[in-house]
């Protein structure tokens, strides 16, 4: 590793003193390992469901790499636009893809096993309730394939762990690792990042729209606006709002051609430069930062902070959102198993880490925000959303 990283905040560690809490887990843990209770477990009908489950469990664990490589096999040979058309048999499919009907079968019966694919009749495959929304949002597909190169770095994840920031993740983000890589990177692997941003975007576009109201705001600024599907979409949105875009000059090129071809650019300022170097633009009552904060250490993050805070007017409102790490209540929603995935991803990725919704307002707050709240959202696995209120008056 060339470069230290945050500690993480962990939401659910217990004070340093023994309690009755760590006694009674230290209990559970000699049960667990109890040979005698595991066979009583699986002999009583009442209580067979929790062994099994658990062993289900570890194997999914144990084949996680599999069930990924069968999906991004699906998506490379583009099965989910295929069947969208029409149910077809394996001969039909063998036929459009060029694969051997016995090793595609394989792949087939995989899919059918994982609720990709499902079978129809006449001995046809179809598309089953996790394979319909690969077929109608191409963002999934993007980031399926993009995956393959954080998988590639962490072949072997000791030695992943210590020279993180090295792989082709790391490449993929120069500027994550990079603070001069306006610079420095070629055009094309802004190009290439900002596509993916952009189509990978939808989930979260449409969690914030659906979740905030934007009636009380004339002016955004929209910090890190890649090629400007966020802003695009909300104009659309809120007809009365006007935006203004601001990112890395080789960025908001692509994004000026982007939002030209929707008939928006009179309705956008564009503003290129680097929140590690330059101010943000002033005029904006409400600044939203989407999908940024993760991707860079602490104190970077706090500088971006305290630079929106000193460009919003008094009473002007910060718009944070972001996958986040999830808490207590997080858990009891069954989300908690996402935070394995972006904790590494974003470890491959460069100096960014996932931060709890608490970790983020406490550095909202140090900025000088005030009035910090949560906004629910529908699906918290997409971005969590926070909002801060610059003080109308001294504290």
């Amino acid at each position: 590793m060339t470069q230290p990283a945050d500690i993480t905040h962990t939401p659910y560690s217990l004070p340093d003193v023994t309690t009755w809490h760590d006694r009674f887990l230290q209990w559970l843990e000699r049960l667990y390992a109890s040979p005698k209770l595991y066979q009583w477990s699986l002999s009583n009908p009442l209580t067979r469901w929790i062994p099994r489950r658990r062993t289900q469990k570890l194997f999914d664990l144990m084949s996680g790499f599999v069930y990924s490589q069968v999906l991004l096999g699906c998506v490379r040979l583009d099965l989910f636009k295929i069947l969208q058309q029409a149910p077809a048999d394996l001969k039909q499919i063998s036929h459009r893809v060029g694969v051997p009907e016995a090793v595609l079968q394989r792949l087939l019966l995989s899919a059918v096993s994982l609720g990709l694919l499902e079978f129809r009749s006449q001995a046809r495959y179809g598309l089953g309730p996790l394979g319909v929304p690969l077929a109608i949002h191409p963002g999934i597909g993007a980031m399926i394939e993009h995956n393959h190169l954080l998988y590639g770095d962490m072949q072997d994840p000791l030695g992943f762990l210590k020279n993180a920031w090295q792989g082709g993740m790391a490449e993929y983000w120069p500027y994550a690792h990079d603070d001069q890589a306006a610079d420095r990177a070629a055009q094309d692997k802004f190009s290439r990042y900002s596509d993916l941003m952009a189509a990978s975007q939808g989930f979260v576009v449409q969690e914030i729209l659906s979740s905030y109201a934007f009636d009380e705001h004339r002016c955004v600024l929209d910090v890190g606006a890649g090629k400007g599907r966020f802003a695009s979409e909300l104009a659309k949105h809120a007809p009365h709002l006007s935006l203004q875009l601001f990112d890395l000059p080789p960025v908001l090129a692509l994004a000026k051609a982007h939002v030209n071809a929707q008939g928006l650019l009179d309705r956008m300022r564009l503003s290129p430069g680097s929140f590690l170097h330059d101010p943000l633009p002033q005029g904006a009552d409400l600044v939203t930062l989407v999908r940024v904060a993760h991707d860079h250490p602490d104190e970077v993050v706090k500088l971006l902070l305290k630079k929106i805070h000193a460009a919003l007017p008094v009473g002007g409102v910060l718009l944070l959102a972001e996958p986040m790490a999830q808490t207590q209540s997080g858990a009891q929603d069954g989300y908690t198993q996402s935070d394995a995935y972006f904790h590494f991803y974003l470890l491959a990725m460069g100096a960014g880490r996932l931060r709890t919704p608490e970790e983020l307002m406490r550095l909202m707050q140090e900025a000088g925000f005030a009035q910090i709240e949560r906004v629910p959202n529908t699906m918290p696995i997409h971005a969590q959303i926070l909002l801060g209120r610059k003080r109308q008056c001294l504290p």
